[in-house]
């Protein structure tokens, strides 16, 4: 697998754009299948995530025409589906394994899902006990991928997740289409909500408020032309990188600012971080906005409670600010980040201390004091994506080179990162 050597630089500027955001991108595509009508979508996200799901979808009967500036969907409505005639293939992908999971549960066919080792190590019991609660029958080896969902009739649930996640959610809510009454997903602090917000695009009866997601059902989906702005998870390592390179201006256009993604604004301004909004559209009941970032100097915060939810992806590179941040800045409450691509805890402590940081690891989060001058270090990605584009960005602000192994692993979510990387570098 390759590795890259990246070099320090003073600057980067430039206007850019962002790929489609990937967990709407997800929603898109699984949710159009399973629509009465066409469907078009555009800005759909080109990382192998999403890939992954189209596939599924296809290997599942359902007609996908991928064309020059759209993806064409042929929904074949909610019980079109036809069973595969090999194990569906998640790849890398929690949230493809997840959601499609719901779907399946309902299906008058046996279906298998597994993923590349990194899935198969990730916690599935979270989305098996709530469905074999509504009648499903999945089976696996110690609540792990592959899982093998035997469809059939099911039944509404008024589940209280004990975790804040928006594939547990979505599962379950996918899952609500097929039933009969009001399925209910209660969280201990909100998630994101795209599923909500396209589900409504479609058509479906949607209650969401306080922390409670419900569907009514049953539920049939209109088709919908969808067009899906920028990921902001994407955008937010050129944010930071903007702010911690001096004479920096970096816009970021059309992005999605959807309250339950803007934890990353908000952490960063916390930290007293220059980010303007402007052209603010709402487009699919998805608001969106382009976004300027300037350097600045930055100062410690705490990260913790309701906002870990909304910036669990961006945790990685807001830890690679922290180490340039004055005082001591504090993440906890973030022990999900265990059960990501890699225990990401670990990992971001592990490689800023090689690169010179002062950072300390605790159960459920880190504390870092700063700030302290990165030195070029030989970074592991632990084959997760934003580990390796996280110390990416820290070797732009380390003095002499780093080199990040692995980085293939980057096309998971972002395949053109190291291009707009080089495009906006001012050497």
């Amino acid at each position: 697998m390759a590795n890259k050597i990246i070099k320090s630089t003073r600057a980067i500027r430039g206007r850019i754009e962002m790929p489609g955001d990937k967990s709407i991108s997800h929603r898109a595509l699984l949710l159009t299948s399973i629509a009465q009508g066409t469907s078009e979508i555009t800005g759909l996200s080109n990382a192998a995530d999403v890939q992954n799901t189209l596939s599924c979808m296809q290997n599942l009967g359902v007609d996908i025409q991928i064309e020059k500036d759209k993806i064409v969907v042929n929904g074949v409505g909610k019980y079109g589906l036809k069973a595969p005639k090999a194990n569906l293939d998640a790849g890398n992908s929690g949230t493809t394994i997840r959601l499609l999971a719901g779907i399946l549960a309902a299906q008058n066919f046996t279906s298998t899902i597994d993923g590349d080792k990194s899935l198969r190590n990730r916690p599935m019991r979270r989305i098996i006990e709530p469905l074999e609660n509504m009648g499903a029958h999945i089976e696996s080896q110690m609540y792990k991928a592959p899982i093998t969902i035997k469809g059939g009739t099911l039944r509404a649930i008024d589940y209280a997740s004990p975790i804040a996640s928006a594939q547990v959610k979505s599962c379950i809510l996918f899952a609500g289409l097929y039933v009969k009454g009001m399925t209910r997903v209660t969280q201990p602090i909100q998630s994101r909500d795209h599923s909500e917000r396209m589900l409504e695009v479609m058509g479906v009866s949607v209650r969401a408020n306080n922390g409670i997601s419900g569907v009514l059902g049953p539920a049939d989906l209109t088709a919908a032309n969808i067009d899906i702005p920028g990921d902001i998870s994407a955008a937010a390592f050129f944010l930071v990188a903007g702010c911690l390179l001096p004479d920096s201006e970096v816009e970021l256009v059309n992005l999605g600012i959807n309250d339950t993604r803007t934890g990353i604004l908000e952490a960063l301004a916390h930290m007293g971080a220059f980010i303007e909004k402007k052209d603010i559209v709402t487009i699919n009941n998805e608001p969106r906005a382009s976004l300027l970032t300037k350097f600045v100097n930055l100062h410690a915060t705490t990260l913790s409670g309701s906002i870990i939810p909304r910036i669990i992806d961006e945790i990685p590179i807001l830890a690679v600010a922290a180490t340039q941040a004055t005082g001591t800045t504090v993440i906890r409450d973030a022990g999900e980040l265990r059960v990501k691509e890699s225990d990401r805890i670990t990992t971001i402590v592990t490689n800023l201390r090689r690169m010179g940081a002062n950072i300390r690891e605790t159960k459920d989060g880190m504390v870092i004091t700063g700030p302290t001058p990165l030195n070029g270090a030989e970074i592991e990605s632990y084959g997760d994506h934003r580990i390796a584009m996280a110390f990416s960005i820290a070797g732009l602000v380390a003095e002499g080179e780093t080199t990040i192994k692995k980085v293939d692993c980057v096309k998971t979510s972002f395949p053109d990162f190291y291009k707009i990387l080089r495009k906006i570098r001012n050497d």
